[in-house]
């Protein structure tokens, strides 16, 4: 059975979640990644990932938001980022309400998109929720934060590329990056051959195999769930 939530019937989430109570919220944006990968990166990295964490903790899978915020790629094409947490946060707080009467147990808020203002806004909504002692617990988590060995997280360079390719490979394409010296040119320059591209050259090759990165998030991902409810 799928653990995507917004594939299943009402009597395959009650079942589901009677052996684990715990939701998994995936959370990206739409914002440019250079020529090589999709713009919607963010959320397919987070709702992939979520998926395979939840094959191996039970649980279910929320449909990714692709709206966020922070970063600095606002103006970059084919990019539509809030200006700031005011237009998410109540859709974040709503659905969790709901959760909350919906007897869920726990509530996995995972970013893609690891903006400090972004990681700043689910920090604050578990603080505040949690703080209340009531209702599911919630975890905030983010790509980012998941340590792989001498893999820096970053901005659709090698990592973010790498990672996708674990994912669905059938998204990126390097070829459509220039095999070209980026000849002194600053990254937020349109004539850099690495267009917005923060972080390692993703035309290297990773340290890691795609496949290897994945399981490497989803496995920190699953680690990181409290103990099973009831």
């Amino acid at each position: 059975m799928t653990r995507q939530i917004e594939r299943l019937r009402p009597h395959q989430i009650a079942e589901a979640l009677s052996e684990r109570s715990l939701i998994y919220l995936p959370l990206g944006t739409i914002e440019w990644h250079c020529h090589h990968l999709p713009v919607g990166l963010d959320a397919l990295t987070a709702h992939g990932l979520c998926l395979r964490a939840a094959d191996k903790t039970g649980g279910l899978v929320w449909p990714p938001l692709y709206y966020g915020t922070g970063g600095d790629h606002a103006g970059f094409p084919w990019t539509v980022m809030m200006p700031d947490e005011t237009a998410i946060r109540p859709l974040l707080l709503h659905t969790l309400h709901r959760l909350n009467q919906l007897g869920v147990g726990t509530v996995v808020l995972f970013s893609g998109h690891f903006a400090n203002e972004q990681l700043a806004m689910i920090d604050g909504i578990a603080s505040d929720w949690n703080a209340i002692g009531k209702g599911p617990k919630v975890i905030p988590l983010a790509v980012n934060r998941a340590r792989i060995e001498n893999f820096e997280p970053d901005h659709a360079g090698l990592f973010e590329t790498t990672l996708l390719s674990g994912l669905m490979p059938e998204t990126v394409d390097r070829e459509r990056l220039s095999s070209g010296d980026e000849g002194g040119l600053d990254r937020f320059d349109p004539k850099s051959p690495l267009w917005g591209i923060v972080g390692a050259d993703p035309r290297r090759l990773p340290p890691v195999a795609p496949n290897e990165l994945v399981d490497g998030v989803a496995n920190w991902l699953a680690a990181a769930k409290p103990q099973r409810a009831g």
